[in-house]
């Protein structure tokens, strides 16, 4: 059975950084979990989950414009993990993070709570 736990979040004021972690756990996913390309996804209250950050097989990544140039995804294939440095946090960042497989979704986690004060 795949599991996602996400962990890290917390609120932070205007300008603060957090550091997010997913570890995935279940036999098929952990053996296999260096070949998969990762992300970071969030929902908003009332507003549809929308994607954050991908990090390949082979350490490239990819981020939403919003987040360019403030957040970092990276991953350790050795503990099935992978963090997500957010740095500049703004308001608007303020939502549920959520991890999966870039494609081809697992069943979500329960996500962190990220909640930016201005």
């Amino acid at each position: 059975q795949v599991q996602l736990v996400e962990s890290g979040g917390g609120l932070v004021q205007a300008g603060g950084s957090l550091r997010l972690s997913c570890a995935a756990s279940g036999r098929t996913f952990s053996s296999s979990f260096s070949t998969y390309a990762m992300a970071w996804f969030r929902q908003a209250p009332g507003k549809e989950r929308e994607f954050v950050a991908a990090i390949r097989w082979n350490g490239s990544t990819y981020y939403a414009d919003f987040v360019k140039g403030r957040f970092t995804i990276s991953r350790d294939n050795a503990k099935n993990t992978v963090y997500l440095q957010m740095n500049s946090l703004k308001p608007e960042d303020t939502a549920v993070y959520y991890c999966n497989r870039k494609t081809d979704w697992a069943p979500w986690g329960q996500g962190t709570q990220v909640t930016v004060s201005s």
